[in-house]
């Protein structure tokens, strides 16, 4: 659905995305990661034709952009750097404008697509107010509408839930992972860890402009093969496993155990209180952690 090769973007001596190789299949809901200024969302510019490349080569379903992107984008849904709208007209306005200005479309159903895009995105009740007067949430909420305007193929979005509140934010979430049931193929820029990890299959991880791991979440995500024991009686513990204790604190314990079920038996034979034995899981903070150098708001010079 999205693959590039040697993708480079150059701003003078600044190298903003470098030798990117992104591969994104149909059907993925793909999380795209990295800290502040390492180069997302000058690539997700890149990727629809608003921004062209230094070198290397974009696909998007087979397709060469940003060559054949008049045969491509009408079947993109995108929201890119927060949404755009004449403040003065209302958001079904709005909308409006922005389907009589796509690929052509039965006129009198404009307004039924309209309504449907608005319903999805929680703004079926909105009144005729101006866009000056929504919330920032309310803003997010119309640019997502506008992406679902045609019922695309692959939704590029970027920072989708940014100004939702809690409730809002779940909402969306439940928008997407449907959409993607219904066959759409989602490339998600966010900095919300924890809905990526709620979200997506398949994960990239940009640090000053490059690509520094792309892979299955699940894969990432694998037991490390250490136990995470709590227990109120810690030093008990450290005695019956001297050597394999690799840390702890005074509530837990981290141990090097092959097998869960035989280490919980012989901590309850030896009176030990397990309140919790489980294997250890990386969260995805700690994969991005890991991939990305320390800081953010970095552009690397060539």
């Amino acid at each position: 659905m999205i693959r590039t090769q040697g993708l480079t973007k150059r701003y003078g001596g600044v190298r903003a995305v470098e030798n990117l190789a992104l591969d994104v299949a149909e059907g993925d809901v793909y999380g795209f990661l990295g800290p502040n200024g390492s180069g997302k969302t000058t690539t997700v510019r890149m990727l629809l034709g608003l921004v062209l490349a230094t070198s290397g080569s974009i696909e998007v379903m087979g397709r060469p952009i940003p060559a054949k992107a008049r045969e491509v984008l009408p079947t993109v849904g995108a929201l890119v750097e927060g949404p755009a709208a004449y403040a003065g007209l209302s958001g079904r306005a709005n909308l409006a404008l922005i389907d009589a200005m796509g690929p052509a479309g039965e006129r009198a159903s404009r307004a039924r697509r309209v309504d449907d895009a608005l319903d999805e995105v929680g703004l079926g009740g909105v009144d005729g107010r101006p866009v000056r007067a929504y919330s920032l949430g309310m803003r997010q909420r119309l640019g997502l509408a506008a992406a679902l305007l045609r019922s695309p193929r692959l939704l590029v979005l970027d920072e989708p839930t940014n100004g939702l509140d809690p409730q809002g934010i779940r909402e969306i979430r439940d928008l997407l992972l449907r959409l993607n049931d219904a066959g759409t193929t989602i490339f998600l820029s966010s900095h919300l860890l924890a809905e990526v990890e709620q979200m997506c299959g398949r994960v990239g991880v940009l640090d000053r402009g490059r690509l520094v791991l792309q892979e299955r979440l699940d894969v990432l995500q694998r037991p490390t093969g250490r136990l995470q024991v709590r227990t109120p009686d810690v030093a008990r513990a450290r005695s019956l496993l001297d050597g394999q204790v690799e840390s702890y604190d005074e509530r837990q314990l981290m141990v090097r155990y092959a097998d869960a079920a035989e280490l919980n038996s012989l901590l309850v034979r030896q009176g030990v209180r397990v309140e919790m034995l489980a294997p250890e899981r990386r969260t995805l903070e700690d994969v991005v952690l890991e991939a990305t150098e320390a800081g953010s708001d970095r552009v690397a010079r060539s």
